[in-house]
Order: C-alpha cells, then sequence, then structure tokens
C-alpha cells in the first residue's frame, strides 16, 4: 500500500492506511504481558516472605522488604492493567473504525471481487 500521504489516495484509502499503521503496534498485549509478569513475581516473592517469617525466631527485616516487594509488585500490575484496558479499548475503537473504512471501500464484498 502506498504511504499514508501519497497524493493519489483517496481519502478512505488514506484513512484507511492511517487506521493500519495505527493498529500495527498493540501496546495493550505489553501491557498485559506486564501485569502477568508482575503477578507471578509477586506470587513468588509473597512465597520467600512467608517462608522467610516462617523460619525467623525473631521478626524478620528482609522479610518485611519481601512483603514491601510484593505489595508493590501486585501495584504495578494493577496500574499497568488499567493502562493496558484503556489501550484495548482505543484498539477496539480503532478497528471498528478500520472495519468501517473497508466496508465503505468495499474491501471485504466478496461479490465486487467477481469478474463482470
Amino acid at each position: 500500500m502506498p504511504p499514508v500521504d501519497s497524493p493519489d489516495l483517496s481519502e478512505p484509502e488514506r484513512e484507511l492506511a492511517r487506521l493500519r499503521a495505527q493498529l500495527a503496534s498493540r501496546k495493550s498485549t505489553v501491557h498485559f504481558a506486564h501485569t502477568g509478569v508482575a503477578l507471578v513475581m509477586a506470587l513468588i516473592v509473597t512465597g520467600a516472605a512467608a517462608k522467610l517469617f516462617w523460619d525467623s525466631i525473631r521478626f524478620s527485616r528482609l522479610g518485611l522488604v519481601a512483603v514491601l516487594a510484593a505489595i508493590g509488585l501486585v501495584a504495578y500490575a494493577v496500574a499497568r492493567y488499567r493502562r493496558g484496558k484503556q489501550e484495548l479499548e482505543r484498539e477496539l475503537a480503532l478497528y471498528q473504525s478500520l472495519k468501517d473504512v473497508r466496508q465503505a471501500l468495499r474491501l471485504d464484498d466478496p461479490a465486487s471481487l467477481l469478474p463482470r
């Protein structure tokens, strides 16, 4: 497909190229992946903190640091999830616009592909 700013494209074709370029990178998946990794790490650190507290005779400072790290990881995961959800909503709106433009250009109409 020619560049978005090409003068030989009609307005709907420019819009189609612009929407394709915006949807090329799925930012929401990166945010959701960070959420998953942070939650797994929080679970591991929580287990380590529990083990430190269980084995300790006195109050475990290292266990407290581990608990704080786990809380930080969970907070990070929640923030990334919210950002990912916002990006997903934006991407779904762009995808709907892309489908509308494709329908206006009759790119998905099988009858337009038949010879006349």
